[in-house]
């Protein structure tokens, strides 16, 4: 594998991040009896658009960073590598477009953040495992769906953290 990436954008990872993210977000909605069709629409064009990008490419750029490394630190890096993508400030992202979408546009402000602090730290050892296991035991090709799937179900507890830890 070369030092550079290929930024790729791919029919199979919009159809992906459409139908995966949008259903994720689609069950926390009608969870919490919150569903708008304005939601799911954002949704659906945010996981064909934005995720559907810069996720695939992040995860090529952690195979191109973690290259020359071997063994238990090339696991943990990778691990490590995507916890870290998956940081607070993209949780809160998450959270302000599910604000934006639903028209809440009174609810986007600094709380946000808090709620996404403790629902990432309260998470890590879920993500930190889901991430191991996405990042060392599945082919580069896959981590964009095992990701999709596995943020699907963090979209669910992403929705309900408003409410867990609000």
């Amino acid at each position: 594998m070369s030092k550079t990436i290929k930024l790729q954008y791919t029919k199979a990872n919009i159809l992906r991040g459409t139908i995966i993210y949008s259903s994720g977000d689609l069950i926390a909605s009608l969870l919490l009896g919150e569903f708008s069709m304005y939601r799911l629409l954002g949704m659906i064009v945010l996981g064909a658009t934005l995720y559907a990008f810069e996720i695939p490419n992040y995860f090529a750029w952690i195979e191109v960073k973690t290259k020359d490394i071997t063994g238990v630190k090339k696991t943990l890096a990778k691990t490590g590598l995507a916890i870290l993508y998956f940081n607070p400030l993209w949780i809160a992202r998450h959270l302000l477009f599910i604000k934006l979408f639903s028209g809440n546009l009174t609810q986007i402000n600094l709380n946000l953040l808090k709620i996404a602090w403790v629902s990432f730290l309260v998470n890590i050892p879920i993500s930190f495992v889901a991430n191991y296991l996405i990042q060392n035991k599945v082919n580069l090709s896959w981590r964009f769906l095992a990701s999709a799937i596995f943020s699907a179900l963090m979209a669910i507890y992403y929705a309900l953290s408003e409410v867990i830890f609000n």
